[in-house]
């Protein structure tokens, strides 16, 4: 059985979905939404670390995840995901190629456009090609853009673009 919480973060509320099989999800909500104070058990760990990843103590996620109804080709693009470095981004293209499907780049997109686990599976460290920010459904580009910052405050400065 899936529970639920509401954390808040200085990223705004997330809401996080989950069970003894793994989380389900983690996403930014756009509204105020009502804190959960005694978190579930099966939600604790992902909120303590997520508050970790935020204040910029935790680099990288150690939670199961449970991907049930999700596509083959999805998980394959969430996979890689999970492998990009900390502070480090990956173009769509990359991650077609390491798929083994260098044309499926707008598939990819939208692999990333449907990752129910915000922030753990990185989809914000995919961007275009020639180094541009390509939208960002957790949020927008501008959150996007915070949370790469965040990961890599000196790079993101020096170049302008992203690495």
């Amino acid at each position: 059985m899936r529970q639920r919480a509401v954390i808040y973060t200085k990223f705004g509320y997330f809401e996080i979905v989950g069970s003894e099989k793994g989380i389900y999800a983690v996403k930014r909500l756009d509204y105020e939404a009502e804190i959960t104070e005694d978190l579930p058990k099966v939600l604790r760990k992902c909120a303590q670390q997520l508050n970790a990843y935020f204040a910029g103590k935790r680099t990288a996620f150690d939670l199961k995840l449970d991907w049930s109804g999700a596509t083959e080709f999805n998980k394959k693009v969430w996979r890689v995901l999970l492998q990009v470095p900390y502070g480090h981004t990956i173009a769509y293209g990359q991650i077609a190629k390491l798929i083994k499907n260098p044309q499926a780049y707008q598939a990819v997109g939208l692999a990333n456009k449907h990752n129910p686990i915000a922030i753990i599976v990185p989809c914000h460290r995919c961007i275009g090609a020639n180094g541009e920010m390509v939208g960002y459904s957790g949020g927008g580009i501008d959150i996007k853009q915070e949370l790469l910052r965040l990961e890599n405050p000196m790079s993101f400065a020096i170049q302008g673009k992203l690495f």
